[in-house]
């Protein structure tokens, strides 16, 4: 059985989405980033950390790709093109989506309050609005890699979320109902309700 490691309104949010998709059993630590449990499975103290078998992983999407390759679900197999594909939209995603709202988290509340650069969110915001439109054109599908759920929506969608509780510029409506549909999901609501 995993154990998940990590509050629910994190990064451990992905990881947690993930096993209820993929129906495997876990066990739920929600232990807050920098706190002692949180630092007892990453010195970092960052979470989150998923327990396997006396193995100890980090990094959310590092856990997300090893949990959908071992049980073979939401993934492309590994050395095909449509993985490849899949692997360019989820590092895109990292690069344009996560790390954005990262760099302004850290000016809100992560960093110590005297190298806080506050007036650095709204070129932020400015350049999250641009991915959000470049991604809404990516959109063709009901999901990013066409008619199945993968990666990179459990991804977008938790940076979409992400993005609203930052108070980052709303998502235009097609992303909007996308990730509405994903909230909607039964394996979403059972990880949001942990």
């Amino acid at each position: 059985m995993y154990t998940v490691i990590g509050p629910q309104k994190s990064r451990a949010m992905r990881v947690l989405w993930m096993l209820e998709e993929i129906g495997a059993p876990y066990d739920h630590i929600p232990a807050p980033p920098r706190s002692e449990d949180a630092m007892r499975y990453n010195p970092s103290g960052k979470v989150p950390a998923l327990l396997d078998d006396g193995a100890v992983l980090t990094d959310s999407m590092a856990i997300v790709t090893y949990l959908a390759d071992k049980h073979d679900k939401l993934t492309a197999p590994a050395g095909t093109v449509a993985r490849a594909k899949q692997d360019a939209l989820t590092f895109w995603l990292i690069d344009e989506f996560d790390a954005i709202l990262w760099a302004a988290a850290k000016h809100s509340f992560v960093l110590p309050e005297d190298i806080r650069m506050p007036a650095v969110k709204e070129s932020l915001k400015a350049e999250f609005s641009t991915s959000a439109a470049r991604l809404s054109d990516m959109l063709e599908g009901p999901f990013l890699m066409g008619d199945s759920l993968t990666i990179p929506d459990i991804l977008a969608c938790h940076c979409i979320n992400w993005s609203v509780g930052a108070k980052f510029p709303r998502v235009d409506e097609k992303l909007f109902e996308y990730a509405r549909r994903l909230r909607e999901r039964p394996a979403y609501q059972a990880a949001a309700s942990r």
